[in-house]
Parts: structure tokens; C-alpha cells; sequence
């Protein structure tokens, strides 16, 4: 099996905070868990996540600056993607890598599990 661009197209979106490209790569029934450092996520509906990702996660104040690079693989028939970003927030420069296995159904993801590592510091 190879990987799947839905992958691509979530980080992408997610990079553009784009709500409409966001909600257009998940199932609108979407199967979402998620760790960062300081909390458990859960949602079962497209519409829920995205108050996740753009409403908790990267707010109104932070801007994504870059992605850095990607890397992809399955894990049999489960997708991998790793990403990191540069954010650019009132609190200065941050690193964020995450981490995302996904399953898709057609070309929408159906399953997703993210971990963070939330935002670091870099200092600049």
C-alpha cells in the first residue's frame, strides 16, 4: 500500500488554516483522538475537529510561518505523517511537530490520531 494524499492535503490546509480545505479532507463523520502536552482530544464530527485544530490548537493569534517538512509512510494499511511548523504568535517564534496516523475512505480521512508537541520555543 502506499500513502495516501489526503495526508498532504490536511497539512496543507492546516498550514493555510483553511476551514474549508480542512473540513473538505475529513469525513464528515470523522473518528478524531488526539494528545498534546497538557490535554486529551476526542470529536466524532468533522465539524467538531475543526473547532479543535483552528479554534484551540492554532488560534486567531498564531500565524504559520512554514512548514518545514514532511514525512510519510503506512504502517500497514494505516497512513503516517509527520510534519513540523514554524508559528509565529504574541509569545515569539515556536516549533511544532506533529504527528498524524489516518485512515481514509475514498479520499477523505475517516480515522485520525494526532499527537503534538505543542509549542516550543526556539528563542528567535
Amino acid at each position: 500500500m502506499t500513502t495516501s494524499d489526503a495526508g498532504a492535503r490536511y497539512v496543507r490546509a492546516l498550514a493555510r488554516k483553511d476551514r474549508a480545505a480542512l473540513a473538505a479532507v475529513l469525513a464528515p463523520d470523522v473518528d478524531f483522538r488526539a494528545m498534546t502536552p497538557r490535554r486529551f482530544w476526542e470529536a466524532d464530527r468533522a465539524e467538531d475537529v475543526l473547532d479543535v485544530l483552528l479554534g484551540h490548537w492554532f488560534e486567531d493569534g498564531d500565524h504559520i510561518t512554514a512548514v518545514l517538512g514532511t514525512s510519510e509512510d503506512d504502517v500497514v494499511d494505516r497512513h503516517r505523517i509527520s510534519y513540523r511548523m514554524t508559528v509565529r504568535n504574541d509569545g515569539g517564534d515556536h516549533l511544532v511537530e506533529q504527528t498524524a496516523y489516518y485512515d481514509v475512505d475514498g479520499d477523505r480521512i475517516s480515522l485520525l490520531r494526532v499527537i503534538c508537541s505543542g509549542f516550543v520555543p526556539t528563542g528567535t
